[in-house]
């Protein structure tokens, strides 16, 4: 998968638990657990620009592309 979510990094430099994060933002531990192990398949605009707004940080230092070998078929 060509985009990785750094949220446990982003969480571990700004000294703030998962779940902490998640009653921030109103979503359930769970959901977020699912979202920081990279296992997620999606995630609303709303949830992602809660999750900046109360760390303090852009999308791109949660999210990252990095493409795969060339040639790789893209997931779909």
């Amino acid at each position: 998968m060509p985009i990785i979510v750094n949220l446990d990094v982003v969480l571990a430099q700004r000294k703030m638990r998962l779940n902490d994060l998640a009653e921030a933002v109103g979503i359930t531990p769970q959901n977020l657990s699912i979202l920081k192990t990279g296992k997620a398949r999606a995630i609303r605009f709303s949830t992602l620009e809660a999750i900046c707004q109360t760390l303090h940080c852009q999308p791109g230092e949660i999210l990252e592309f990095r493409p795969g070998p060339p040639g790789a078929e893209p997931e779909v």
